[in-house]
């Protein structure tokens, strides 16, 4: 899988939390070649509750399980992220642990953007980089939307 499938995965999206970046093909290749591919198997843990990852990562592949351990061994699923789908962009933005847990369900392929290589981006196409994080905070923004809304709609 390649970064133009990743593109298209993203592109493709159409949910409330989407990515949406403005980026050409020729920047998200330069975007891309920031980015490392990982492969992870049902089961596996992408992100633990608790931990301080500075990582952001793309869904590229199969789907992932958010969820919130919430005390003395029950859990709270939170969303379920298809293809195309950022996980963790929070850990770009600050150091604190992460509040969820993101479990592979299925066989899955992330794209991993690791702070240093961020950073990386940022000196040499800053203006990519500024589009990442324009549209990762929108991200971020949707999500915090979406779970105020959950809140005083429970309330």
């Amino acid at each position: 899988m390649g970064i133009e499938d990743l593109m298209q995965a993203v592109q493709s999206l159409n949910t409330d939390d989407a990515f949406h970046a403005r980026l050409d093909v020729m920047q998200w290749r330069t975007l891309g070649s920031y980015l490392a591919a990982y492969q992870m198997r049902a089961g596996d843990l992408l992100i633990k509750q608790g931990d301080a990852d500075r990582t952001a990562y793309f869904l590229a592949l199969g789907t992932l399980q958010v969820y919130r351990n919430t005390g003395s061994g029950a859990t709270s699923r939170i969303a379920l992220l298809r293809p195309g789908s950022l996980a963790g962009e929070t850990g770009l933005f600050s150091d604190q642990p992460h509040s969820a847990n993101v479990e592979a369900m299925t066989a899955t392929t992330v794209w991993a953007m690791h702070l240093p290589r961020f950073e990386e981006l940022a000196a040499r196409a800053p203006a990519i980089a500024i589009e990442f994080l324009r549209a990762s905070g929108a991200v971020m923004a949707a999500r915090l939307r979406a779970n105020m809304n959950h809140q005083i709609a429970a309330a």
